[in-house]
């Protein structure tokens, strides 16, 4: 059931094409009618500190910090710390930026003093002026490993950042447990429409999906997706390769659609990428690489869904 008589979006997102597309929905649906479910499956621990990279990523996103041509950390920052800690001979394969520095010791000492993850992303977003609910998927730690071909299980962030995805993957693991959090149900329970992000599928949705509850929720609600797979490639990160490696068959929306298979209502791909589906395919370019690119992915998604017919 939607709140006050008013339409409810969920999004289920993680990484930087999801969050281009939470800030399209963010700017064109009526203030309070989103709330974005976050992947935290690639939060780890790094100097000591709590890091959570697609909670971030969105934050900023959000927040109009995030630079337009890398998409994660702050538009403008240095990195005199990283600088000093690669001196000292700490480790200084992940790049945490001056300014970003200051959200991961805010959330850590939050952590530290006994807060929840989502009460503290959402002090973080409070102090960054934004007033839309980001809700961590989990309070608890749910852990996203690859393993590789060679047999190595990795955490996924050196996986992703430490050995640049370089490593055939043979498997994905979640750890940790499979509880979602009261706000992440409370928000699947009362939306009119659940829009799966063009994030990937495996390493930013299915840790999502893997949570108690969220799948009956999804089965039970309008539920679009949009490809993150664009003729064959992915814009950014390692889904292109992944996709033969994990399921044997060519990277396409279409595997990426049948990857979600009783979940979707409707799927959006880029021109040229349609196939047959038990549902509707909508065809139109998803290449976000612009803020009005952002707004008019976001209208045609909500369009689709309410149009669709």
């Amino acid at each position: 059931m939607s709140r006050a008589g008013q339409p409810s979006v969920v999004a289920l997102a993680g990484g930087v094409g999801g969050a281009r597309l939470v800030d399209g929905l963010d700017r064109v649906l009526p203030p309070g009618a989103l709330r974005t479910v976050v992947n935290t499956g690639d939060d780890f621990r790094h100097w000591g500190l709590h890091i959570s990279p697609d909670l971030d990523t969105i934050m900023y996103t959000l927040a109009g910090l995030s630079p337009q041509d890398r998409g994660w950390g702050i538009e403008g920052d240095t990195f005199h710390t990283l600088a000093e800690a690669e001196r000292r001979g700490e480790e200084s394969w992940f790049q945490l930026g001056d300014r970003d520095l200051v959200t991961h010791l805010a959330r850590s000492s939050a952590l530290a003093a006994g807060d929840s993850l989502t009460d503290a992303t959402r002090a973080l977003c409070s102090s960054l002026g934004i007033e839309r609910e980001l809700l961590p998927m989990s309070d608890a730690p749910r852990p996203t490993r690859v393993v590789t071909q060679g047999g190595e299980t990795l955490a996924f962030q050196h996986w992703l950042v430490r050995t640049r995805a370089a490593l055939p993957v043979r498997a994905i693991e979640l750890g940790g447990e499979s509880v979602s959090t009261p706000h992440v149900l409370r928000a699947l329970s009362e939306a009119d429409l659940v829009v799966i992000c063009p994030s990937n599928p495996f390493v930013s949705i299915d840790p999502i999906l893997s949570l108690q509850g969220v799948r009956e929720a999804l089965t039970n609600t309008e539920t679009i997706a949009v490809s993150p797979i664009l003729n064959g490639a992915a814009v950014k990160g390692p889904l292109a390769s992944m996709i033969p490696e994990l399921v044997g068959k060519p990277a396409s929306a279409q595997a990426v659609a049948e990857h979600y298979e009783g979940l979707l209502d409707g799927f959006i791909v880029q021109e040229g990428d349609g196939f047959d589906a038990p549902y509707p395919v909508l065809e139109t370019n998803i290449l976000i690489q612009s803020t009005e690119d952002r707004v008019r992915l976001a209208r045609e998604v909500l369009d689709f869904a309410r149009y669709r017919g």
